[in-house]
């Protein structure tokens, strides 16, 4: 009967489950930790993909928004220039005023329409900018004294703003000025001079144009007289 004791309690020691050693438990918890690390590493992952793909959208979106500004500038030289032409100073009254009506009516509706892409600067660029326009305004608001000079300023600084090969001078001062300006602000002032120059040319066009037919007005007057 001893034994038999003895043999049923070793039974029921060998039934009971045993602790498992430390360093196992350990290597689990590590390995769960490996999972988790694997999973948030390609959480991360597709977030950053997605914001990449973002970015692209979002200057996408700014140079839209940009070849609008400009379309918006073209529009309004293009029906400026039409109320400035020769063609309306030949045609009756009337017609130039119904004309005007018509240009003013579009002027206004493209005026309606309210497009801004901020640049972003530092204190640097923004001091660029405003030394670079400055400079710009000055010529500008000399234009009326002398037109010719006046033109082959802003060659000048036109041609520090180009790639091109220049046709004349270059203004080395403007275009260290330049050269400071952030990349858009640098596209904006190259416009600006560009469509300053398209003015200037039609300009010179309307004032020759005036002066052969007031010389061919004298020669009429003339041929009569004799």
């Amino acid at each position: 009967m001893a034994q038999a004791r003895i043999s049923a309690k070793a039974c029921e020691g060998a039934q009971q489950p045993q602790p498992q050693p430390q360093q196992q438990q350990s290597g689990g918890q590590l390995r769960g930790r490996f999972y988790r690390s694997t999973s948030m590493a390609d959480r991360s992952s597709r977030l950053l993909e997605n914001l990449d793909q973002l970015e692209l959208r979002v200057e996408a979106f700014r140079d839209a928004a940009s070849a609008m500004e400009q379309e918006k500038e073209i529009l309004l030289e293009m029906i400026h220039n039409i109320q400035n032409s020769q063609d309306m100073r030949h045609i009756s009254e009337g017609e130039r005023e119904e004309l005007n009506l018509t240009a003013n009516r579009l002027m206004g509706r493209t005026l309606t329409v309210e497009v801004s892409v901020e640049t972003i600067r530092n204190a640097q660029q923004q001091e660029s900018l405003l030394h670079a326009t400055k400079m710009i305004d000055e010529i500008v608001n000399k234009l009326l004294d002398d037109l010719e000079d006046a033109k082959m300023r802003l060659m000048s600084l036109y041609g520090a703003c180009t790639s091109d090969v220049p046709a004349g001078p270059i203004d080395q001062k403007f275009q260290s000025v330049v050269i400071g300006c952030a990349i858009e602000d640098q596209k904006k002032i190259k416009r600006r001079l560009e469509t300053l120059l398209r003015n200037l040319e039609n300009s010179e066009k309307s004032i020759t144009l005036l002066e052969h037919q007031k010389s061919s007005v004298r020669q009429s007057c003339n041929s009569k007289q004799d």
